[in-house]
C-alpha cells in the first residue's frame, strides 16, 4: 500500500474528501517524525511506538573485498508494534 492507497482507504471509510485526508495524513506523519528527530517517543495506544535508537560505532567489513572498515556512530529511527497490532496481523483478520 501507498499513501495514496492509504489516504483514498480514509477517505473512503471516513466519507471525507481525499484532498482533506491527505492534508491530515501528512500533518500526522510530520508530527511524528518531529517529535522522533526530538528525541521524544510518540504512542499509539494499540498500534505502537516510534522512537529513536542509538547505534554506536563499531568496526564493520568491506563485503567485496573484506578490509575491515570503521562504521561510524549512528542514530536511527524504531518502531516497535503495539499489542492490537501483533494481534490483528497473527490473526489475519481485517475491519
Amino acid at each position: 500500500m501507498h499513501k495514496t492507497d492509504l489516504v483514498a482507504q480514509v477517505a473512503e471509510k471516513t466519507g471525507q474528501p481525499a484532498k482533506a485526508v491527505s492534508a491530515v495524513v501528512d500533518a500526522v506523519f510530520e508530527s511524528i517524525t518531529d517529535t522522533v528527530a526530538a528525541g521524544e517517543q510518540v504512542t499509539l495506544v494499540g498500534f505502537g511506538s516510534f522512537s529513536s535508537t542509538s547505534r554506536a560505532a563499531r568496526t564493520g567489513r568491506n563485503p567485496s573485498t573484506g578490509e575491515e572498515m570503521q562504521i561510524a556512530a549512528s542514530t536511527a529511527p524504531k518502531f516497535s508494534a503495539g499489542s492490537g497490532f501483533k494481534n490483528k496481523v497473527k490473526n489475519g483478520t481485517s475491519g
